[in-house]
């Protein structure tokens, strides 16, 4: 993808800590098939955007826009990308597409659908051929999604790792202190 595709392709953050920053480039690119997915995988947004990752957000259909989804796909060593994570709903072509074209680690997250509440989504990215791994989270599980993400690039950062680690204590400690606030232990 070039540089001047790519800017009709995504919107890209401002806030950039990375890895690779050198080549000062979105980390993490987030996908997905259509606006409506865009309520679940908003909630990856938000997880990226706390932990200061640098990301891409973009629209690619793999069925109403083959030829874009073919040049996000075999474009995202170049652009730089560390992780994908794509999300669909129905048949969900996207995430497995996109895993095909690409060795850069591919997340799934499954959309809930009308017809038959996410199952169809779910199956069709978690069933990928031995292969095309596709990592793939609960059916609307865009958070999980950006945590996964986070901890996949936390592996080559001691100080996102540390990031990572404090909101895991925090959970624990909401727990803790809700117990202590209902239960009194």
């Amino acid at each position: 993808m070039n540089t001047n595709s790519q800017s009709n392709l995504t919107k890209e953050t401002s806030t950039n800590i990375s890895v690779d920053s050198s080549k000062n480039l979105p980390l993490v690119a987030i996908v997905m098939g259509s606006d409506s997915d865009y309520g679940v995988m908003e909630q990856a947004e938000i997880i990226l955007k706390q932990f200061e990752i640098s990301y891409s957000i973009s629209i690619v259909s793999a069925h109403r826009t083959p030829d874009r989804l073919v040049d996000f796909a075999k474009n995202c060593l170049k652009n730089g990308y560390k992780c994908v994570i794509a999300g669909a709903g129905g048949s969900a072509h996207l995430p497995g597409m996109v895993a095909s074209m690409t060795t850069v680690p591919v997340i799934g997250v499954p959309v809930i659908t009308k017809t038959l509440s996410g199952l169809d989504s779910l199956y069709s990215i978690v069933q990928m051929p031995g292969g095309i791994p596709v990592a793939t989270v609960a059916i609307n599980g865009g958070k999980n999604a950006g945590l996964l993400a986070v901890q996949m690039l936390s592996m080559n950062d001691q100080d996102l790792s540390l990031k990572i680690q404090n909101y895991r204590d925090s959970l624990r400690d909401e727990v803790l202190t809700k117990s202590m606030n209902i239960f009194g232990n």
